[in-house]
């Protein structure tokens, strides 16, 4: 199978933060009530006209603004035609022959280098409803998300393998949140993506493509697209012919199972949307957009490793998400020690970070547990665990060492008191390190640490151990 590559090409559907759906004034709160945020227009009553949502067009250009696209001076919408259960007018309005933005690129970072990973195209459209497989007998149709405003970033079929796959809708994703142009909660499948694949061998031709229709999280991403080159791959060898088909991928048994023969444009008859004008962007909207888009990850990345000298991969973290950086860096107001807060921040807060959620401990107060740590008052242990605390109490570090007795023992003779102690009470392991075991050391520093709670300083701590076992 090595001799195979496999082509991938991706098109990701992302739901717009809007506060209004894309053609009416109904809302997009995700959970509310089936069927309870729909009106006459979104539910394709006859008669009603569509009214074109300006910020829904905003963000797809700030979208498109920040993967490096152009932006169309004009395009328009038209209609998709096709008939299924969740989209009440047969019709789909979305872009086809003039996209809002095209043209465009995003950096992927891949075993040690970069790739430039091109975008075909952005258009907005409107999203369908939800089917809900849920009864044995039936299919439950939920509205509400008919007509919520979505952008499609439509990739070149630049990628290579499952890896690429991952590492570029994690760069979009990261860019897309950073912008505000979507919460892009891929459990509330406001980032979702199809997978169109090929394999052949290199040199050759693209070969027929399948498409794997909504995929909405990087491990089913992975493990689609690694099960159909597969399948493709075994299909060749065994002289059979790919048809082009669109598949859908069961998560329970890591297989891709076909829905229907591949449409083509001529299936769905585009034509210009007959009750909306066209879409007119002036060069001051452009310009005003641009100047609404923060510092975008890898522009941030950069700047860590070069300002800070933090680490490529603690960088990259860092930037990722846009709440985490922004604490870091007002964290960074309160101390100068930024490698120490980069860690304690990559160790204890990704580890207490919920998904999608904004750190719970004040930049603040980090800094103050950094500034402990950094003067010497409590090791790093303790800085963990008074970060965790804090992360859960709200209190004020310096209280917290000061109540609970945490600051860091430096004493010497009680050091050696309390290093006899351990000595006494693992007699193996000291016949152990005295016979040559150096192994034994560490495990009688493990002991000495957790006779001080903790709280022992680390090299005075060594320096003091080794003493008394020399003086044995």
């Amino acid at each position: 199978m090595s001799v195979f590559e496999t082509v991938v090409g991706l098109e990701v559907h992302v739901e717009l933060a809007t506060k209004t759906k894309i053609f009416c004034s109904c809302p997009t709160d995700f959970g509310a009530e089936p069927n309870t945020q729909v009106c006459p227009v979104c539910m394709g009553m006859p008669g009603v006209l569509p009214v074109l949502n300006e910020r829904a067009v905003e963000l797809a250009i700030i979208a498109g603004l920040a993967t490096g696209c152009e932006i169309s001076a004009y395009s328009r919408t038209d209609r998709k035609n096709y008939f299924y259960p969740d989209l009440p007018k047969a019709y789909q309005i979305s872009q086809y022959e003039i996209p809002l933005c095209h043209d465009g690129a995003v950096e992927i970072e891949i075993d040690g280098g970069s790739k430039r990973v091109g975008i075909t195209r952005i258009h907005i459209e409107e999203d369908s409803g939800k089917l809900l497989h849920d009864r044995e007998d039936a299919t439950l149709i939920d509205y509400n998300r008919c007509g919520v405003p979505l952008i499609e970033i439509v990739s070149e079929p630049d990628i290579r393998g499952a890896s690429e796959a991952v590492a570029y809708l994690k760069k979009l994703r990261s860019i897309l949140r950073c912008t505000g142009v979507s919460d892009c909660k891929m459990n509330e499948g406001s980032f979702r993506c199809d997978v169109n694949l090929s394999v052949r061998r290199p040199g050759e031709r693209m070969g027929i493509r399948t498409e794997i229709k909504n995929l909405n999280s990087f491990q089913s991403v992975e493990r689609a697209i690694e099960y159909e080159a597969n399948r493709q791959i075994a299909l060749i060898e065994q002289g059979e012919v790919i048809l082009q088909q669109t598949r859908r991928f069961d998560a329970s048994t890591g297989r891709t199972h076909m829905l229907r023969r591949k449409e083509t444009a001529d299936d769905y008859r585009f034509f210009p949307e007959p009750d909306l004008a066209g879409i007119v962007v002036s060069a001051e909207t452009v310009s005003r957009l641009k100047s609404e888009i923060p510092e975008l990850p890898d522009t941030r990345r950069r700047r860590y490793v070069a300002e800070f000298g933090l680490a490529p991969y603690d960088a990259e973290m860092l930037a990722d998400d846009r709440s985490v950086a922004e604490w870091f860096e007002s964290a960074l107001k309160h101390t100068s020690h930024a490698k120490r807060l980069a860690n304690l921040a990559l160790g204890e807060m990704f580890r207490l970070l919920g998904e999608d959620e904004p750190p719970k401990i004040s930049p603040e107060s980090a800094a103050k547990i950094v500034e402990m740590a950094a003067e010497g008052r409590i090791n790093g242990a303790t800085a963990k665990r008074v970060f965790t605390e804090v992360w859960s109490s709200g209190a004020d570090p310096e209280e917290v060492v000061r109540s609970q007795g945490l600051e860091q023992l430096v004493d010497e003779e009680e050091l050696r008191r309390l290093a006899l102690e351990v000595i006494a009470e693992n007699p193996k392991m000291t016949a152990d390190y005295r016979g040559g075991k150096t192994a034994a050391f560490g495990a009688l520093m493990g002991r000495l640490m957790h006779k001080t709670d903790g709280r022992g300083e680390p090299q005075i701590m060594r320096k003091t151990l080794e003493q008394v076992l020399n003086d044995m």
